[in-house]
């Protein structure tokens, strides 16, 4: 009974065990009342650099028009392709970039000179995370990889904040720590632990018979369409929670310290149990209005810090050569300071790849000497000023569906980014 009962608390916290679409899902767990098989990859994981960072002190620096305070031009660093801002000497902790270029250029594509055409927090993430920006109905890239690749699996879409929409297309799920993580993947047990149980193995077989008798006998009865399908919903998320158990071998002892870390050691334990696809990370406080370089100096080492951590755990796991990664912001900061020696925001930025299948060492795109982007020739990716195009974020993700092989995919259909043929990205990775 407190199984049954955590059960429905879950579904109705919209914890990711029902599908509000995965109808074959549904039927599947009629069907066949066996535990779905792990998903094996690829892994998608979304960092999200929440509130604007600076580019000019990451990957695209400028030392020049007054445009930074904590280094000239001749102070830029060069990694293999990649130009980035020193600052190793102005940070306390996290990870430098010195060490993060030295330690990740071969794997990095780095695009510089994005359009992000508007310069408000709102419409700049939902642009950002969906590739469209007139529309409240499309959802992120991570959900829609999610969808496509595995909406079957128990926690396709893990999600940490930020702009999260799914396009009714599969559940979002949200688990902020360990402990819940830890509960979920043991329902059965006392505190979530995978030992003590509740009840007996023979009382929770009689449990389980009783369920499938139950949920026959509903099917058959007609009902509302809106209460035949909460009951569905319930019935799977009781069927998901048996491959949930898989998630406790690589439940880590204690979490990560940090605010990545901790996200991090959730999204992997469920990606190597093969119950979840992408996954949607997020830390804030990126919007540096005053005191824009201390703002900058903490925050940037913590945020390649975490990409580093993820690295770092996903190679412990074996997971790093099935892992892809976006590494975002949903805008940039202006090239001026104001007077609270803040930034204010700005619409062009940066974004960062890196994983299975990409081409790293690579630097596509420019801003000029005053931040402004440089158009480019979408066939070579060379700088084009004059019959170039302006990158925006539905150029990138239209290059991630092709990238991940769901370009075709009826649910991509379903949400166009309509970027006409002469303006789509070739050979964007390489």
């Amino acid at each position: 009974m407190k199984r049954r009962n955590l059960l429905k608390l879950c579904t109705a916290a919209g914890l990711g065990f029902a599908s509000p679409v995965g109808e074959r899902y549904l039927v599947k767990a009629e069907e066949n009342r066996t535990e779905s098989p792990p998903y094996e990859g690829p892994y998608y994981i979304v960092f999200n650099a929440s509130g604007g960072w600076d580019t000019t002190y990451l990957m695209d620096p400028k030392g020049v028009n007054n445009i930074n305070r904590l280094y000239q031009q001749g102070d830029i660093l060069t990694q293999g392709n990649i130009r980035f801002a020193p600052n190793a000497k102005q940070i306390t902790a996290g990870l430098s970039n010195e060490d993060f270029f030295s330690k990740y250029t071969n794997e990095l594509l780095v695009f510089n000179g994005l359009d992000y055409s508007v310069n408000n927090h709102s419409p700049c993430s939902r642009y950002m995370a969906t590739g469209k920006l007139d529309s409240l109905e499309y959802p992120t890239f991570a959900a829609l990889i999610a969808a496509c690749n595995g909406s079957d699996t128990p926690l396709a879409f893990l999600t940490f904040g930020q702009y999260s929409a799914t396009g009714n297309l599969v559940p979002l799920s949200r688990v902020p720590y360990l402990s819940s993580l830890k509960r979920l993947a043991n329902a059965d047990g006392v505190d979530g632990s995978p030992h003590t149980f509740y009840s007996d193995d023979f009382v929770r077989d009689r449990i389980e018979t009783a369920l499938m008798a139950q949920r026959a006998a509903q099917v058959s009865e007609p009902r509302l369409p809106r209460l035949q399908r909460a009951q569905s919903m319930l019935y799977a998320a009781q069927f998901n929670s048996k491959a949930l158990n898989r998630i406790t071998p690589y439940i880590p002892k204690s979490q990560g310290k940090g605010r990545l870390p901790s996200q991090v050691d959730i999204a992997l334990a469920s990606f190597k149990a093969g119950v979840c696809v992408s996954a949607n990370l997020s830390i804030g406080q990126f919007d540096s209005h005053a005191n824009n370089d201390v703002d900058q100096m903490k925050l940037i080492p913590e945020l390649l810090a975490g990409v580093d951590y993820l690295a770092r755990k996903a190679e412990e796991l074996n997971l790093r050569d099935k892992l892809v990664i976006v590494i975002q912001s949903e805008m940039g900061r202006t090239p001026t300071y104001n007077k609270g020696n803040g930034k204010d925001h700005w619409s062009v930025g940066s974004i960062m790849f890196m994983g299975a299948g990409i081409k790293g060492n690579r630097v596509i795109g420019a801003t000029d000497d005053k931040q402004f982007l440089v158009p480019i020739n979408p066939k070579s990716l060379a700088i084009d000023q004059q019959q170039g195009v302006r990158v925006r974020p539905e150029h990138i993700h239209a290059a991630l569906r092709e990238f991940a092989g769901i370009s075709k995919h009826s649910f991509s259909m379903k949400f166009p980014l309509d970027i006409p043929a002469g303006e789509r990205l070739e050979k964007f990775w390489g």
